[in-house]
């Protein structure tokens, strides 16, 4: 039986599930039967809003979970996400996705970076074709097939997106980043509700070492509400209006992560008030290397951490 979960409209009058389950689960030797156990007990615990990528390597058990589970296609809403090696190749990239998923059509599909890459894994700069407004347009073509039902994009700033919006005939419908409360990123939110783009939260538990779970105001509030410090987390990120998309294999906290609570406006305001506080970490400095993300410096990629 699915979990009662609320949904957010997007700009094109579709609904996506506020809750998610990631799948990225590395790529160790062995992973895929991990991804289909995932997957599979994901569905078992009410999960119908599943998230994978060309890059996870997760497409096929993402597909044939959804398939074997005997439930309704429409009663999923698969997001996928199209590879940097592809900007240049987009109906290609996704034909790939959509033979790996072997399913009709999908929900979703979000150019993965704003970064495009060489066939050789070689980064592209910003002003070098493909841009990402020659991505966007060709991913634009894709709704004409009727094989996806909204686009949107990944790990955008501000700065990246208005450099694409002006050239955009189909506003991004979602905008996947992310967000927890040591990486709040109020200004981009704020940005995205303006422009009718709807934020959803990858790594909304914290990335690494998460600090949360030791921290005095999350226990506190967990503990108030005789609940767990990853539903006081995950019910965060939707009350600020935000898809989550956790990843667990644990099936104990998959049951509890899709309860969500309902945090009063004290609860809200705590959480928000750590945004910038010494010792919280942004999470996103994890991907740097040698200074730059995937061949980027911050100011390309729009990323201030100033704060």
């Amino acid at each position: 039986m699915a979990a009662t979960v609320p949904q957010f409209t997007l700009n094109d009058g579709t609904k996506i599930h506020a809750v998610g389950m990631g799948t990225f689960v590395g790529k160790d030797t062995g992973f895929e039967p991990r991804a289909e156990l995932l997957v599979k007990n994901a569905i078992k615990h009410g999960y119908r809003h599943i998230d994978t990528a060309f890059a996870y390597g997760t497409e096929q058990a993402v597909g044939k979970e959804i398939r074997e589970s005997g439930l309704p296609r429409e009663d999923f809403y698969v997001t996928t996400k199209l590879s940097s090696r592809y900007h240049d190749r987009v109906r290609e990239g996704f034909d790939l996705s959509l033979k790996s998923l072997n399913l009709d059509y999908v929900d979703l599909y979000l150019m993965h970076w704003p970064q495009a890459r060489k066939a050789n894994g070689d980064t592209l700069q910003p002003e070098e074709y493909p841009t990402i407004i020659d991505t966007w347009k060709d991913m634009e073509g894709l709704l004409e097939t009727g094989k996806v039902k909204s686009i949107g994009v990944s790990n955008f700033s501000i700065k990246t997106l208005e450099q694409l919006l002006p050239h955009a005939k189909v506003i991004p419908a979602v905008n996947q980043v992310e967000l927890h409360p040591a990486l709040q990123q109020p200004e981009l939110l704020a940005y995205c509700k303006s422009k009718g783009i709807h934020l959803t939260a990858y790594t909304p538990l914290g990335s690494g070492s998460s600090p949360f779970y030791k921290h005095d105001t999350f226990l506190a509030i967990a503990a108030k509400h005789d609940a767990t410090v990853a539903q006081v987390l995950l019910s965060w990120g939707v009350q600020r209006g935000t898809a989550v998309v956790p990843k667990s294999e644990n099936e104990h906290r998959m049951a509890q992560n899709i309860s969500l609570i309902k945090l009063d406006d004290d609860d809200m305001q705590q959480i928000n008030n750590l945004h910038g506080q010494p010792g919280f970490k942004r999470g996103l400095l994890s991907y740097f290397k040698d200074g730059k993300v995937d061949g980027w410096a911050p100011e390309q990629l729009g990323w201030d951490y100033s704060d």
